[in-house]
């Protein structure tokens, strides 16, 4: 929770300082891949691959044309797997754990010069909400549930940073990580699942993270 509201602090105070000018904002589309995997959560654990795709908005906050802000609306997918290769042939190794968010990234960006072709950095919250989750393994459908796996938590937290290169301030292509601050299965520690009960990493806290590759193109 201090972490929450120290980057919420931190990031409203750079909101407010800035020059925005909202009737220059452009509009955009983006999507592409992602990798999540959640630690301390399950056993055995292991990535899933899903992907992303929403709408954004770019926002200058400057009058040069290199710093922004870029608001997003995403359906996100994430979650895990039990495919971890030292567990291969064992029970768990073909679960999934699959939890699929909107998401609201707002991120400071800021592109290193003024010219239109050019490498860019950014960085700021994610906010995550839960729209679905499932719980399967075609092993062992009738022991695998959400009741016995843990419910997802229906709010995640995160900070996310990445780096990209611009195409004429249009076509952009990127790439991302993001870090969960939050407990993304808050109620896991009292699952009974055999395969908790013996897992010292029960009463941690279950922080996902995600890597993601973006292609966004803005529009004029």
């Amino acid at each position: 929770m201090k972490k929450l509201i120290l980057s919420t602090a931190l990031f409203s105070a750079v909101f407010l300082s800035a020059q925005i000018d909202l009737r220059s904002t452009r509009f955009g589309i983006t999507a592409g891949p992602n990798y999540s995997r959640v630690q301390n959560a399950h056993n055995p654990s292991g990535p899933r691959y899903s992907f992303y795709a929403g709408v954004l908005a770019l926002i200058p906050i400057d009058n040069n044309s290199q710093f922004y802000l870029q608001p997003e609306l995403l359906y996100l997918g994430a979650g895990e797997t039990g495919k971890d290769k030292d567990a291969k042939n064992k029970p768990g190794y073909n679960a999934k754990y699959s939890s699929n968010y909107i998401s609201v990234p707002i991120n400071f960006k800021a592109y290193f010069s003024e010219a239109e072709s050019e490498f860019f950095a950014f960085a700021g919250p994610r906010f995550d909400f839960l729209v679905s989750q499932t719980v399967t393994d075609t092993n062992r459908p009738e022991s695998y549930s959400i009741e016995n796996f843990g419910k997802a938590a229906t709010f995640n937290f995160n900070i996310g940073a990445g780096v990209g290169y611009s195409f004429k301030r249009q076509l952009e292509l990127s790439l991302k990580y993001d870090a969960g601050l939050s407990n993304a299965y808050p109620d896991l520690k009292n699952s009974p699942s055999e395969i908790k009960t013996n897992d010292p990493d029960v009463a941690k806290k279950k922080s996902q993270q995600t890597i993601s590759v973006g292609l966004s193109y803005i529009f004029q």
